[in-house]
């Protein structure tokens, strides 16, 4: 019996050798050992779909592609008894959740490892590969009761980006030498996506196609686990979890706890190799669009883990400290916490069942719900962004809320709206919605990572209440806009002008060739008030225009706005459309000037809003080799923040004068500003923080870095005072909610026109050191200083910032098509 046993395993140990053995490694597969060179996204495909084919332990899903074509996948890996249950094990895991209900009980641990978020932080993707073939082929009892999720590469583009450029200038063999070529990687560089944009921080946000597309197939599962691979400077040991305070107060103990305890399980691997690592500094869970927060906020133990390497490392190099720190070291160390993640998840895979749906049964908050009114177009934007993140919402009737209100930060009874917007936390994703609209996040510790204040209403432009008791929707849906038949008889047509989608009507019609007005006065027509922007579309502007009727309402369906149309120019009250301050919109042509000069991420931002927000044409000009000259064939330039002044020289200056003076247009956003301040005839004069230093107290070296915090301001929202009688506030009311990403202020503009401007320097939600914040009082936001017949428009807060802030990119649009718009011949 015995000897019959024996057989048996001997038998089962060799199918299970046999079955490793024909399964090829990344290096087999490949034909070069792992970490030699930089593997194409193309081949890092192959090598999954060949694993796929090879083995029963995995599943491939293709999710998306991103903006270059390049394909998203996620690759499912457990045993194949689970993945023939996949299905039954994702909607009871869910179930803990709140989310659906199901009659089969499973306790599987659910990971999910995603790589290469940022495209120059490399070796993740390699050690990707890596990691799938070992689970598959030495750790399968770790799959027994575990699912894990591998995302290879998150962004295909930025990566190849990288790689592309160091397989070319690389040299064989590597060059160390930290002066070497390989390792000065040049404007943009690969860390952000095709758009530029930072994935790492736009989960919450989701702007960008591989954010949207990810989402759609993450909250399928809501993992358990949830790790974001990182690289760092070439000096820092290997950083994984606990994190660093603050941590957003939705976070429960469990969380903090399995942090430790994951970390505690690296570190016993780490040591054993004699391999470097630090914890609990730096990279903190309170910002919620990144890789580690975003899940956290949704159930998983979300962590960062960060390795020495980024752009700069290329496949070897000697850092500061003279160790040669080598692609295989990054593979190594990124492998082994992934590793150490299955394997410490499947230990506690009941553990993490049970305390996931903890995370979902606790809705204890302050505010039970958020009521958001504003224009249809605003609102509807929301929707789409809340739909994205499966958070439910609904529509009120009218109704009395009592609670916060958002516009005087007072507590108020106020009488809402039909169809206003309620989104309440009785729901599976209450800790994201609190996170997302409460209107100040507590901040434990003023020393953070990222921005300290976010809250939807404020980012969105709407009037909100947080009411402490829940406001029941009703169950009809909003109501959505008229179509507008073609009317013949109509001398014109008019539209509102208080949102972006208005501004992309507009953008429409200019590149169809309808000429378009607008007015610098309220009036009124057939017993309707239209504000100051509103558009004025007249049929003797357009006599040319075949079908002239036919396009216009066509135009408005595609772009879902509400045209009225009116029989005559003379308006009942205010001016007709033959006055003076009824004003043509010229077809404007545009450049922004990018390159090594400007802010790779706020370039992105600007090519990001004309392409896929406002789509209208732009033209990129590079920084490299800019001259003021260029400028005779444009009739608006743009300065995306960036550090100009080398560019921008004596000479540069008076040639951009005159160009302006002739009636150009510049738009100038954040750091850019330093170009013009105290300059000569562009009006800008910044406001020096004034030097409170006591030389009689001595500031200890442990403590300067939290003293210096008083002078900063880490991303915190302000309430603006605005001039809406000027064309960049067209749209808006008198008071503005701006994001101040930094403590540079600017005096108001004597000789222009101050347009959002700080009264109360007090923060109305986040961190603003209180030297920082002392030094923005009665200081400038936007305004507009005119040289001659043009422009020079001043954008000291960003509106554009990771386009997120909805409510700043109508101040851009009014910027574009309304101040100052000769449009002089070119």
């Amino acid at each position: 019996m015995r000897r019959h046993f024996f057989a048996l395993l001997s038998f089962f140990l060799f199918s299970i050798s046999a079955f490793s053995q024909t399964i090829q490694s990344p290096s087999e597969f490949l034909g070069y050992e792992l970490g030699t060179r930089f593997t194409n996204h193309y081949q890092v495909v192959d090598y999954y779909q060949y694993l796929a084919k090879a083995s029963n332990m995995i599943q491939l899903e293709e999710y998306g592609k991103t903006n270059e074509q390049r394909l998203l996948q996620i690759a499912y890996v457990s045993t194949s008894e689970n993945l023939g249950n996949l299905e039954n094990i994702r909607k009871s895991h869910l179930a803990n959740a709140g989310i659906g209900t199901t009659t089969n009980s499973t306790k599987k641990a659910v990971v999910w490892l995603s790589y290469n978020v940022h495209g120059n932080e490399s070796s993740s993707t390699e050690a990707s590969m890596q990691t799938i073939y070992e689970l598959i082929t030495k750790k399968k009892a770790w799959l027994q009761n575990t699912v894990v999720i591998i995302d290879p590469c998150i962004n295909p583009d930025g990566r190849d980006r990288y790689v592309n450029w160091y397989n070319q200038v690389a040299s064989i063999p590597f060059n160390s030498n930290q002066k070497a070529k390989e390792h000065d990687e040049p404007w943009p560089g690969g860390r952000p996506n095709h758009y530029l944009f930072d994935l790492n921080r736009d989960w919450a946000w989701a702007t960008q196609i591989e954010t949207r597309q990810r989402l759609k197939v993450y909250n399928k599962w809501l993992p358990h686990i949830h790790v974001d691979f990182h690289e760092q400077g070439i000096n820092e040991p290997y950083y994984f979890a606990p994190a660093a305070e603050p941590f957003h107060e939705v976070i429960t103990d469990w969380q903090r706890d399995f942090q430790t305890q994951i970390g505690k399980n690296h570190a016993g691997y780490f040591d054993k190799e004699g391999w470097l690592y630090f914890t609990r500094e730096r990279f903190d869970l309170f910002y919620p669009s990144y890789g580690d927060t975003y899940p956290t906020f949704n159930g998983a133990i979300g962590m960062t883990y960060e390795q020495a390497g980024h752009g700069m490392a290329g496949l070897g190099i000697v850092n500061d400290e003279g160790d040669l720190l080598t692609l295989k070291d990054r593979i190594a160390h990124h492998h082994t916490t992934g590793m150490s993640t299955v394997e410490i998840s499947s230990k506690n895979a009941d553990k993490l069942n049970t305390e996931f749906k903890k995370f979902f049964s606790n809705k204890e908050f302050t505010y039970k719900s958020y009521v958001l009114e504003g224009d249809f177009d605003r609102l509807k934007k929301l929707r789409n962004l809340l739909d994205r993140h499966e958070i439910k919402y609904g529509y009120t009737s009218n109704v009395t809320v009592k609670g916060f209100d958002y516009e005087s930060g007072s507590q108020k009874s106020k009488n809402i709206d039909n169809n206003s917007l309620v989104v309440s936390t009785n729901q599976p994703k209450a800790k994201m919605v609190k996170v997302l609209f409460e209107p100040k996040a507590k901040l434990s510790d003023s020393l953070t990572y990222d921005i300290t204040a976010w809250s939807i209403p404020y980012a969105h432009g709407l009037n909100a209440i947080a009411s402490k008791t829940i406001v029941a929707p009703k169950n009809n849906p909003a109501i959505g806009v008229s179509v507008c038949p073609p009317t013949p008889t109509a001398a014109a047509y008019i539209s509102k002008w208080n949102s972006m989608n208005d501004a992309t009507f507009l953008s429409t019609l200019l590149q169809a060739g309808i000429r378009v007005r607008f007015t610098e006065k309220a009036f009124t027509s057939n017993g309707k008030t239209y504000n100051s922007g509103s558009l004025i579309i007249t049929r003797s502007d357009n006599k040319k225009v075949e079908k002239f009727d036919d396009m216009m309402s066509e135009i408005a369906m595609k772009s879902h706005i509400a045209l009225s149309p009116v029989s005559s120019g003379f308006s009942d009250n205010g001016v007709d459309f033959g006055s003076p301050d009824v004003k043509e919109i010229k077809m404007p042509k545009v450049a922004v000037l990018s390159g090594k000069a400007t802010n790779s991420l706020g370039f992105g931002e600007l090519w990001y809003f004309f392409e896929q927000e406002l789509k209208f044409p732009v033209t990129n000009l590079t920084s490299d080799n800019f001259s003021a000259n260029t400028l005779n064939s444009f009739h608006i330039l743009i300065l995306p923040n960036g550090r100009y002044t080398s560019i921008f020289d004596k000479d540069e200056l008076k040639l951009l004068k005159n160009w302006v003076s002739r009636g150009g247009k510049v738009i100038a956003i954040g750091s850019s500003l330093q170009t013009f301040e105290g300059k000569d005839g562009f009006g800008l004069t910044k406001k020096e923080m004034e030097d409170e230093k006591d030389e009689t107290t001595i500031i200890s070296y442990a403590k300067s870095e939290r003293e210096n915090v008083s002078n900063y301001i880490t991303g915190a929202i302000f309430k603006t005072k605005v001039d809406n009688t000027h064309p960049l506030a067209f749209g808006y009311n008198e008071s503005y909610f701006t994001l101040k990403l930094g403590s540079n202020a600017y005096d108001y503009l004597d000789k222009g026109y101050t347009v959002s401007y700080i009264e109360d320097n007090k923060a109305v939600s986040g961190f603003a050191g209180y030297k920082a914040t002392k030094n923005i009082k009665n200081t400038l936001v936007f305004g507009e200083h005119r040289i001659g017949s043009g422009s020079m428009i001043y954008m000291v807060d960003n509106p554009m910032f990771r386009a997120f802030w909805e409510n700043g990119k109508l101040f851009f649009a009014n910027a574009i098509f309304l101040v100052n718009n000769n449009s002089f011949e070119l």
